[in-house]
């Protein structure tokens, strides 16, 4: 079979205004770039605040393996496939990031015939979100410095500056770095670092604001450091918000493309969702459900991580209710959770793949918590048997859901008709419940001990005692409401990334907790997790050119 660009490379694709169109966006409310991708106006998004919403389904997955499990793909095989059945449906996604795309990914625009197009540009520097992001971020880097040079009247104390720098690629070099070498024109030589644009809290903020107002109103609330009194600075007292907005003004607009088979796909920021949050664009989101019956949206990684974020975080600020979960799953992570290397997941192990269901059972259980309604989508790989598939099935019935094989990949929107029908027959059935699974007014550090036993069935969280006097801190200062964010290991319920399938009993160390005061939680960094990805040793880079032609090879 054809590559992913291969096959995105011979797409006919339909003029962006057509795909407007559909959902009944007029060409005067688009800002085009070139003929398949655009921008959606703000003054266009605000007259639609009096349209009834569609409903919102959620796309997650079981912990991630080098197997692969295909949340991104599987998202866009649903959208295709509820248009398919006849329902006007958009996917919502996160843009991906230049890091994982030279990094291990390669790309991450969906696989095989379960696309969204014009894929290169997409996985490249498309509208120039993550630059303005980037820009906006570094320019308050540059400004807190330029302060600090000409007198430093606000009396921040170069100790305890908290923002770092960010740049958007894998580079564990920057991690930590000292800054304003070279003398005294130079500025106060500094500890510094940086960090991926992803993890960026102007990323964070850019995807829970409602508008340029909010957006402003959020970036003046960053918190850059403090003085030697302890007392908070902010980005608005070195009057750095307003550059700010300017910067992100068009950013902040939704992109609009399109999938394989012209389907509406709406693509808007990309924070990280083992350091973030990540989600897709509140504003995306929210259009999307004004202007389609059914909006499919993804959430980063597994469902410990992507799913608590978008049910806790988002859902939680944006007041989304989602009406359906669809929990994504492949025979070959699962029989790599069941113990089985990856040089042997092409060979059949019905016993493998059950041990490793239990890693499926737990996201089913963790999901259902948040009262909303799951269905499970197998999706489908050539080395995948009968006898396995079944195995899967019987297993999600015990857990009481479905368990529907999936071939987007090799069939677009006809493999995915049996999930799109699932689907719909469980958001038109109304049944979900939909709330978070904690209070607002908990304390910060329960929050933390309630994700860590309910999510990742850990015995505690633990943490030392000036990581709890910080918490303490804020919430004495007024923060205690926020909500918390996360930040561990992807690949599995532990700290531990090798622990795989459904442990029980461990313990999750928070060694540090940062204040995202203008997004609006609380980080909780667990474990060794990086917030400056490395590069792999043959990193996806070594193998992305131009052929003679000019066209690019190498992104899948």
């Amino acid at each position: 079979m054809a590559s992913d660009i291969e096959i995105a490379r011979a797409a006919t694709t339909r003029p962006i205004a057509e795909i407007g169109e559909r959902l009944g966006i007029p060409s005067e409310a688009l800002e085009s770039f070139g003929s398949t991708k655009a921008k959606v106006r703000s003054d266009f998004i605000k007259g639609l605040a009096d349209k009834p919403d569609g409903k919102l389904v959620l796309v997650t997955a079981i912990n991630p393996t080098p197997a692969g499990e295909g949340k991104t793909t599987t998202t866009v095989g649903l959208g295709d496939g509820l248009n398919r059945i006849g329902k006007k449906a958009a996917i919502c996604l996160r843009e991906p990031s230049l890091g994982p795309c030279f990094g291990m990914k390669g790309g991450a625009a969906g696989g095989g015939h379960a696309q969204v197009v014009p894929m290169e540009d997409i996985n490249l520097h498309f509208t120039g979100d993550f630059h303005a992001i980037t820009s906006a971020h570094n320019l308050l880097s540059a400004l807190i410095d330029n302060h600090i040079y000409w007198g430093n009247a606000l009396g921040i104390d170069v100790r305890r500056i908290t923002w770092r720098r960010v740049m958007d690629m894998n580079d564990r070099s920057l991690r930590q770095i000292v800054s304003s070498l070279g003398g005294v024109a130079n500025g106060y030589p500094r500890e510094a670092g940086f960090d991926i644009t992803v993890a960026s809290e102007i990323m964070a903020i850019l995807c829970l604001s409602a508008d340029l107002a909010d957006l402003q109103e959020r970036l003046g609330n960053i918190i850059v450091g403090y003085r030697r009194d302890r007392t908070a600075v902010t980005a608005r007292d070195l009057e750095a918000d307003g550059a700010m907005t300017v910067l992100l003004k068009e950013a902040m607009q939704p992109n609009l493309v399109q999938t394989l088979e012209n389907n509406p796909a709406f693509i808007h920021g990309g924070p990280f969702a083992n350091i973030a949050h990540g989600c897709n664009s509140v504003v995306a989101t929210k259009t999307a459900l004004k202007l389609a019956d059914y909006v499919v949206t993804e959430a980063g990684f597994g469902a410990d991580l992507g799913a608590e974020k978008f049910f806790d975080i988002k859902c939680r600020k944006a007041g989304l209710a989602p009406s359906a979960a669809v929990i994504v799953a492949t025979i070959r992570a699962l029989k790599m959770n069941g113990g089985i290397g990856k040089d042997d997941l092409g060979k059949e192990n019905v016993e493998a793949l059950k041990k490793g269901c239990a890693n499926l059972g737990r996201h089913i259980e963790n999901v259902k918590q948040f009262g909303v309604p799951v269905v499970v989508a197998i999706n489908h790989f050539v080395t995948d048997t009968d006898a396995e598939v079944t195995a899967i099935q019987d297993y999600a019935r015990e857990q009481g859901v479905e368990a529907i094989l999936c071939q987007h990949w090799a069939k677009g929107s006809e493999g995915t008709e049996e999930l799109a029908r699932k689907v719909v027959e469980m958001v038109d059935g109304d049944s979900a419940q939909f709330a978070p699974l904690y209070d607002d007014d908990l304390p910060l550090f329960e929050k933390i001990q309630t994700i860590a036993r309910r999510i990742y069935r850990a015995d505690e969280a633990i943490a030392e005692k000036s990581v709890r006097d910080q918490l303490h801190k804020w919430e004495a200062d007024g923060f205690g409401h926020l909500p918390v964010c996360m930040a561990k290991t992807q690949y599995s319920f532990t700290t531990d990334p090798n622990l795989r399938g459904a442990p029980t009993g461990h313990t999750v160390p928070v060694r540090e907790v940062r204040l995202s005061a203008g997004a609006g939680f609380i980080v909780a960094i667990c474990g060794e997790i990086m917030t400056m990805p490395g590069l792999p040793k043959v990193p996806s880079a070594n193998h992305i050119r131009l052929d003679d032609s000019g066209l690019i090879e190498g992104l899948f």
